[in-house]
């Protein structure tokens, strides 16, 4: 697809010295726990390309690439679809229904690096169970002309159902374990967040399972009151997860007015929502104790207020860009690409791109070094951004 001169123009970032990536004033007066914990030094900022790789998507959600040339894309209202030379096909048939009802609906889906002898992919979904609403995970088979989904089998279901169609989470992971790490949202209601604090509810969660649904055993609660498949707790609502060349997990979660978080979730442990957050509620209160720090809590290892409202997240190891082990975060609100470089498990700084596309609800580094962003929008589609020549 031709890139346009104007087109290029108008995605040219201009170097510029900074201190800090302006982001306007804070919600909150919280002092961070840590040097470099929020607002770190600005980036030199990149000067990139755009081109508009497919356009026509209804609020997509999740993306990922495929053997080849082809992508798997889901969009929010139900659909899954393949995208390939830049044609979009028939949505997919044999998903289960979903709760496309305020911000349920189809979200993430994945596949592992087996998938050209399996054909075997990875969806989460919201549903409807019991007259609530909960976030569910599935698992099928691709058939080979990439039209019906068969051998579906659900492999996780939150619990209990919730009245509130919100904060759902929910991306889908395989760590270097082999194990499938699945994100969940705590539902929004002031008495379903403090469900995030309660390890016999998957509100606020990591879960932790096999790719086939089943628990492994050195998982942290298993054998005691604890929901067995939980990773972590004491989480809001965790839209971005990826897994860093090393092997550490990391976590981008919504926080309210300001707290937005990049978490990387230990076994068994504790981030504080909604008791301590670096975020305020929405008419102006504290969270929970009013606090942002308290003893047997993790803190975040970077934080924003105001917010940038994360979405998906991806590690960059490719080589069109000088970014090695930078992670790419999408942001739906101002909107923008946010780049953090990071090390030893730090980060060092910030850099915004793509400020003027709207909301990007995710990020996906292709092999090629090229990344493709989603635009979660009524007529969305994918962008691929490349080095400005």
């Amino acid at each position: 697809m031709m890139r346009t001169a104007a087109l290029v123009a108008a995605f040219l970032t201009p170097m510029i010295a900074a201190a800090q990536v302006e982001q306007g004033a804070a919600n909150a007066d919280f002092a961070p726990a840590f040097e470099g914990q929020t607002r770190a030094p600005a980036l030199p900022q990149t000067a990139v390309e755009i081109e508009q790789l497919v356009s026509g998507l209804r609020a997509p959600w999740g993306i990922a690439q495929l053997p080849g040339d082809g992508f798997l894309v889901t969009e929010r209202e139900g659909r899954m679809r393949l995208i390939s030379d830049g044609a979009m096909s028939e949505p997919i048939g044999g998903l289960p229904e979903v709760a496309a009802i305020d911000q349920g609906g189809l979200l993430d889906v994945a596949v592992r690096t087996d998938f050209a002898d399996t054909r075997q992919v990875w969806w989460t979904y919201a549903a409807e169970m019991d007259g609530g609403y909960i976030t569910a995970a599935a698992t099928g088979v691709l058939d080979e002309e990439s039209t019906e989904m068969t051998d579906v089998r659900v492999i996780f279901e939150q619990n209990p159902p919730s009245q509130t169609p919100k904060h759902y989470g929910s991306r889908i992971v395989f760590g270097p374990d082999g194990m499938a790490y699945i994100t969940t949202g705590e539902h929004s209601s002031q008495a379903d967040r403090v469900l995030a604090q309660d390890i016999t509810t998957t509100y606020g969660k990591v879960i932790r399972i096999s790719p086939e649904g089943d628990v492994p055993d050195d998982n942290p609660f298993v054998g005691t009151e604890g929901v067995d498949t939980i990773w972590s707790y004491g989480h809001r609502n965790i839209q971005g997860a990826d897994f860093a060349a090393d092997g550490t997990l990391w976590t981008m979660e919504h926080g309210p007015r300001g707290g937005d978080e990049l978490n990387a979730p230990q076994a068994g442990a504790n981030y504080g929502w909604p008791i301590i957050s670096y975020g305020i509620n929405y008419d102006g209160t504290g969270v929970g104790s009013g606090e942002a720090v308290r003893a047997g809590m993790e803190q975040p290892v970077y934080y924003w207020d105001p917010v940038i409202a994360p979405g998906g997240i991806d590690f960059y190891e490719g080589t069109l860009f000088d970014w090695g082990g930078d992670l790419l975060i999408a942001g739906l609100n101002p909107g923008a690409l946010v780049r953090l470089s990071m090390e030893d498990g730090r980060v060092t700084g910030e850099e915004r791109l793509l400020t003027d596309v709207g909301r990007i609800r995710d990020v996906e580094v292709l092999r090629d070094g090229s990344v493709l962003v989603l635009i979660d929008a009524p007529n969305g589609g994918i962008l691929r951004m490349t080095p400005a020549q």
